[in-house]
Parts: C-alpha cells; structure tokens; sequence
C-alpha cells in the first residue's frame, strides 16, 4: 500500500509507512486520554447520538453544533421519534446547521432502520453503509465509537495527519489514495479501544495537526514519530489538486409585506435547497423599474416599493450575492403562503441565505 514519502522507492515506504503508523497507537492514545475536548456526545456509546453528532459536525463546527445537538436529542431522543417526527418540524430544528439533506436522510435512514431493523441501530460496517446519507467516514465512525470495531474513520483532518506522519505527497482529493490511507490505518487498530483511536485521530487533526501554518508541532504527541516534521514539510502537506472556482450568482428578492404577515413561497422539490421555503425571487440584479414591471405582470398590487438590504451567502460550490425589494402590498397575493413573526419562529425553517432578510425585516419592525 503506498504511502509516499519522496526520495524513497515505493515498496520501502509501503513497508516503512505502515511501521510508523503503527508506532502512533500508544502515544496518540495516552494524549486523548489527558487532552480530548469534553463533548456531549462522546459521553455515550448510543449509535443514535453518535450518528446524529456526526451527521451534524458534517461542514459544520464543534461549538456551533454543540446547543443544536442537545435541542435534537432532548425533541427527539430515539429512532423512532426522529422516523416520526413531522418534516417541517425536523427542519426547524435543523435551521441554522445548513444543508437540510442531511436532515431529510437523516429522517430517511430513521425510517429505514424502524422497518429493516426492526428498530434496532444495526452494527455491522456494510448494514451501516447502506442507510441514506451515512457515507464511509460517518459509517466508520459508527461502526467503531458505538460498537468498538476496528474500522477507521477518514476525514480531511485524518488525511492530513496521515499524510504529514508518513510524508505522503499523494493528492488526497483522489479516492484511491483515500482508501489507501483508510486500508492503511485499518491494520493499526488495537483490539480494545477501537473508538477512542477514532477520536483521538479526530481529535489531533481538529485541535493539535491543523491546516497550513496553524499546525501546533510543539503540543504533538506523535510530533517525534512525524516524517514530516523532520523534514520540515508540514506546510506542504496533506496535497490537495484545486477545487473547481465557485459560480457567482446574482439574485433580487422581493420582501413582500401586508400588516404584520410576509409572503413566502416553497422552492423545487429537487436542487440547491430543495423544499425548502424561501421569499420569492429572481435570478440577476433588478432595477427598481424591472421590478415594478415584474409585480405589474404578476398582479401585485403595492402601495410602496423601497429597495432594502444587500446580502451575500457563500455555498459549498457557489455564491449568492442578493439586493432586496420591500413590496408593500394593499392586498395579499394568494399565490403566496402569508405568515406572521410567531409563525416564522415556531415553524417555518428559513434556510440562512434568507433568515438574514427575515432578521432585518424584525430588526426594522417592519412585520
């Protein structure tokens, strides 16, 4: 298996790799043992509340998903509550985190384990795979946090770790090497503690092995045993090939408001937020007499027209830049799904690329 290190033939560092890998275990151990970060999930080894943690840390920080993890667990403390619970629901509880899919497969694979598995969190690698949204690393962290197998769970920070340790120059975005580094550290598992060797792999490349010029070399545990390091080459490391350039988009939205209630509309049920509810809009930068011309065709009959706040949402793969158009209606346009500030609050789940207007509108007082 080819862990490269440069200067040295491709054989040798299979061989020399894998030795070096294996020499972390104790170190990495006794370091999480004195250092790792009090979480609340890892006070359990419930697969439920380890599946939902990890679905939640997914693009996500510690510290933001933190309050959000205990709202999920205290609303909805078991599978069968989450495969019940009503869709609108579970997305307001989501708000905030972003990518609602998560929440949905979430819902999906809640489902799927009440009927396949008779409601019982399955156990098995391959069985925890097979459920929607659980990816290799999320079945991987499952697998051995909650049932103590030796299956490794790779992510960026583990990559990088991995990839500074044995001084691997690899391009981590291709999935050959990824599943070479996961084989890899697959052989290194003690046969007790499989879960805490998960975490404390997690652990470094989150607090100690960071990106860049951030890495804390000095607070190492395994910095002695870091090929890396004693080549000074931590910089360079882990290679990664250039993410494609995110796509701009331009939008105009309208904020349309009768006495204390806005409009809102549901976005496609497939794409970029799909289902989700959001104020009506339109691609590109309107001017004020564009959007009048566009109420006037769509029978909007308004008593003042202001243009209001500017925003910018930044996705994984593109970026919204939004201007804004309070519309004060004289009638509620019923094509339209009109709601008050309670409503908002207690119900909807307004993605964060609109929750910015919906704050602005509460700010000003204008609902």
């Amino acid at each position: 298996m080819p862990l490269k290190s440069q200067n040295k033939t491709q054989t040798d560092v299979s061989v020399m790799g894998q030795e070096r890998l294996a020499q972390i275990v104790e170190p990495l151990l006794a370091w999480y043992d004195l250092h790792a970060r009090k979480l609340p999930w890892r006070e359990t080894r419930e697969p439920y509340r380890i599946w939902v943690s990890e679905i939640m840390l997914q693009q996500t920080r510690v510290e933001t998903v933190i309050p959000y993890y205990e709202r999920f667990k205290n609303r909805l403390p078991d599978i069968a509550d989450l495969a019940e619970v009503p869709e609108e629901e579970l997305l307001k509880l989501w708000q905030g985190l972003g990518y609602y899919s998560r929440a949905r497969n979430l819902q999906k694979a809640a489902i799927e384990i009440m009927d396949r598995f008779e409601g019982c969190f399955p156990q098995d690698y391959e069985s925890i795979h097979s459920l929607p949204g659980i990816g290799a690393y999320t079945a991987g962290a499952i697998a051995s946090i909650a049932f103590g197998q030796p299956v490794p769970a790779v992510d960026g920070n583990v990559l990088r770790v991995v990839c500074r340790l044995t001084d691997d120059h690899q391009d981590i975005n291709k999935s050959q090497v990824k599943k070479e580094i996961t084989d890899a550290l697959r052989q290194i598992y003690p046969q007790a503690r499989c879960g805490d060797l998960t975490q404390s792999l997690m652990e470094l490349g989150a607090t100690i092995c960071l990106p860049n010029t951030k890495a804390k070399c000095t607070q190492c545990p395994i910095v002695s045993i870091c090929l890396a390091a004693q080549n000074d080459r931590v910089k360079e490391l882990p290679v990664k090939s250039a993410k494609a350039p995110q796509v701009r988009e331009q939008k105009t939205v309208f904020l349309l408001l009768s006495g204390k209630e806005v409009a809102l509309c549901r976005r496609d049920k497939k794409g970029l937020l799909a289902g989700m509810w959001e104020f009506s809009n339109l691609d590109g930068y309107l001017s004020k007499k564009e959007v009048q011309q566009y109420l006037k065709e769509e029978g909007i009959d308004y008593e003042r027209l202001e243009e209001f706040i500017r925003a910018k949402h930044v996705f994984t793969h593109r970026i919204w830049q939004l201007k804004s158009f309070l519309v004060f209606c004289r009638q509620k346009p019923p094509l339209f799904t009109w709601v008050d500030q309670k409503t908002m609050r207690e119900r909807i789940a307004l993605p964060t690329a609109f929750a910015k207007f919906e704050q602005a509108l509460r700010d000003e007082q204008l609902y």
